[in-house]
């Protein structure tokens, strides 16, 4: 009778987060993301919170480009999910010690807006949970259009706007390809790399981003966020 009682209960629970879940990932659909946890916790360690909202439309097609070209080329074209990429990483994480690589800019859009930074194996399913919902629940162009409000480009700098305001002194709408491709290399490492005055690693990292955002854009890779 007991274990019966407390599977109710853990049944109740789990539909309970789900159904919170959906809501929360409906409200964002159409809303702006007021903050993330990230954001909140590097406020509280004394980084600050430079952001501004700003829609798709907004923000210059080259940074559209250059994300998709550095970050997933087939962001148009998959689920969510590369599964290609996917394998690759847990190849390389045999060991269990950590776990990295293969992330989509869907996944990484569902873990900046709704989750905890880590790198546990619990943090990675409830990324799966909302990366589905995202996916599911939300456009394409959405989904671009809140990674590029959200994500980090240098101590307590978020959003494409602030970014290039930041950096180049400049509103998101106009920033050049060049610009545009400095401020994607920069996104695995925004409080070590700086776009504005680049190193030459990303020098050089930023030309091979420039060829490859010819490609996206002869190739249509960024239609389903441009058109």
């Amino acid at each position: 009778m007991m274990v019966r009682r407390l599977l109710r209960w853990v049944v109740a629970g789990v539909l309970g987060l789900m159904a919170v879940s959906v809501a929360w990932v409906l409200l964002y659909r159409v809303a702006p993301v007021p903050a993330t946890p990230l954001m909140l916790i590097r406020a509280a360690g004394g980084s600050g919170l430079d952001r501004e909202w700003r829609p798709l439309s907004a923000v210059s097609p080259h940074l559209v480009r250059a994300v998709i070209a550095s970050e997933d080329t087939a962001f148009c074209r998959h689920g969510g999910f590369d599964w290609d990429a996917i394998q690759s990483a847990l190849e390389e994480n045999e060991d269990g010690a950590s776990l990295k690589g293969g992330s989509t800019i869907s996944q990484q859009t569902a873990k900046n807006a709704f989750l905890w930074p880590d790198r546990t194996w619990i943090r990675k399913g409830a990324e799966a949970w909302f990366t589905l919902l995202v996916e599911t629940l939300w456009t394409k162009r959405r989904i671009l259009e809140v990674y590029l409000n959200i994500v980090e480009w240098d101590d307590g700098v978020y959003g494409a706007e602030a970014a290039a305001r930041h950096h180049f002194r400049k509103p998101a709408a106009a920033l050049t390809r060049r610009e545009a491709a400095l401020l994607a290399v920069v996104l695995p490492s925004p409080r070590s790399w700086s776009p504005s005055s680049p190193g030459p690693y990303v020098a050089r990292r930023a030309g091979i981003i420039d060829r490859r955002m010819a490609l996206v854009e002869r190739d249509g890779l960024a239609d389903c966020a441009l058109r």
